[in-house]
């Protein structure tokens, strides 16, 4: 339970953190940028640990942290750029 609240979390701060690197406004909401948060996280440690990282000093891991921000907002701008900007019109 507490790893699913965890994941949900660090999504939404990892892609809230994408979306701020970003420039210009992205056009998703608070759902989607969990969602691209949590597959940055995942594919990021997983990327990093690929190329051999360790942290043999214990404490917080800020190498896959700035490596899942990197590649959610890598993701953010695929999404973006594949749905299009939509414009709502009233």
């Amino acid at each position: 339970m507490w790893t699913v609240i965890s994941a949900v979390i660090g999504g939404l701060i990892i892609g809230a953190l994408a979306r701020l690197v970003l420039p210009g406004k992205q056009n998703i909401g608070v759902i989607m940028t969990i969602v691209l948060g949590i597959l940055g996280a995942l594919i990021g440690s997983w990327l990093t640990y690929q190329f051999g990282y360790s942290n043999d000093n214990g404490g917080w891991k800020v190498v896959p942290f700035i490596v899942g921000i990197i590649v959610a907002a890598v993701l953010i701008f695929a999404y973006v750029s594949i749905t299009g900007r939509r414009k709502v019109s009233h």
